[in-house]
């Protein structure tokens, strides 16, 4: 079954970083946009950022200078990056599809993102 699973969550202070991962599996991974999606307690699933297939990178405003996102299609894997992290980032991380998010990959458990001080 095609699957990814999200990892490096943690909790953090205000001002640090984290670096989550995606692993994904099979062989349709290098054939699909990816992004990033967080939802935080009480707010709807949001876009955080995303990728194409050869690299090409779009952020939302609330993180643009501070996430990037990557992928290694080799590895069948892509990062999130993340510095000067806010307690308003605090969130449920996924990653998944940019188009059709839950359709080629089903939504997992996510990595928790904890900035607190």
């Amino acid at each position: 079954q095609v699957h990814l699973v999200e990892s490096g969550g943690g909790l953090v202070q205000p001002g640090g970083s984290l670096r989550l991962s995606c692993a994904g599996s099979g062989s349709r991974f290098s054939f699909a946009a990816m992004a990033w999606y967080r939802q935080a307690p009480g707010r709807q699933r949001e876009l955080v950022a995303s990728i194409t297939t050869v690299g090409t990178t779009n952020y939302d405003d609330s993180v643009k200078g501070r996430f990037t996102i990557s992928r290694d299609n080799a590895k069948k894997t892509m990062y999130l990056q993340m510095n000067s992290l806010k307690p308003e980032d605090t969130a449920v991380y996924y990653c998944n599809t940019r188009f059709s998010p839950g359709t080629m990959y089903y939504w997992g458990q996510g990595t928790q993102v904890t900035v607190s001080s």
